[in-house]
């Protein structure tokens, strides 16, 4: 899929025509992507990129720190890198920022339409435990299904604390573990018993039914929907 560089207002030729022309063809890349159902990781990057174009019209970000940068001198004693904009001209500052203009009420379209997709998607999504769910909730599994498929998909994940500028957030792992075909006697329960005859670190496994009732992509959609369903429970 075609992305947008991080710095893409400032990069490359700098012509309001051209940077337009640059954006609208990832926005068309992205409307692709929406119409089959494919949020991520196309929704995580236009959020990114219109927090960027948020900042920077409302003064929080410097519009000269996206220009590209040249290393002046090194400070010895204090151990630092001064650098300065190699750009300087105030009539580039003026195009970026119509640039940036044209950008945030576009990019805001596109994440609306996004968002709404999410909805749906979520209001597709049946998330319940299997079996009864012992205290320690951190690891274990999630088997994903789909209506009219008998194919069920086993994934093990792993919580972690992370800790970023004095902050903690909680991040989730999640990989592929094996594939099953569910039948009558062939039931979740039965299932995650296997997965635990299998895997025996996790003896008692926190195991998740993570069902769609609509044909989705997996990797796209489904399980970036399911680990943030699974980040609310997890504790």
């Amino acid at each position: 899929m075609k992305t947008l560089p991080k710095n893409w207002m400032t990069e490359g030729l700098i012509d309001f025509e051209y940077k337009k022309y640059q954006l609208l063809a990832y926005l068309k890349e992205a409307n692709k992507e929406f119409k089959h159902i494919k949020l991520y990781p196309i929704l995580s990057d236009l959020i990114d990129h219109h927090r960027v174009a948020n900042e920077i019209q409302s003064g929080k970000f410097e519009l000269s720190n996206l220009f590209p940068k040249q290393l002046d001198s090194i400070d010895f004693e204090q151990f630092s890198l001064n650098y300065s904009n190699k750009i300087k001209e105030d009539s580039l500052m003026e195009v970026v920022s119509k640039i940036n203009e044209f950008a945030l009420s576009r990019l805001s379209t596109q994440i609306e339409e996004g968002m709404a997709i999410y909805d749906f998607v979520e209001e597709q999504i049946e998330f319940d435990p299997v079996g009864i769910l012992p205290i320690y909730n951190r690891e274990g599994f999630i088997l994903l299904s789909q209506e009219y498929s008998s194919e069920v998909y086993a994934f093990r994940y792993k919580s972690n604390l992370l800790q970023y500028a004095g902050e903690k957030f909680r991040s989730i792992a999640i990989w592929m573990v094996r594939q099953f075909t569910k039948s009558l006697s062939n039931t979740f329960e039965r299932i995650k018993m296997d997965l635990v005859k299998e895997i025996k670190e996790l003896p008692n496994p926190a195991t998740w039914r993570l069902h769609s009732r609509q044909n989705l992509p997996i990797e796209q959609t489904l399980l970036p929907i399911g680990k943030r369903l699974l980040l609310k429970v997890v504790s």
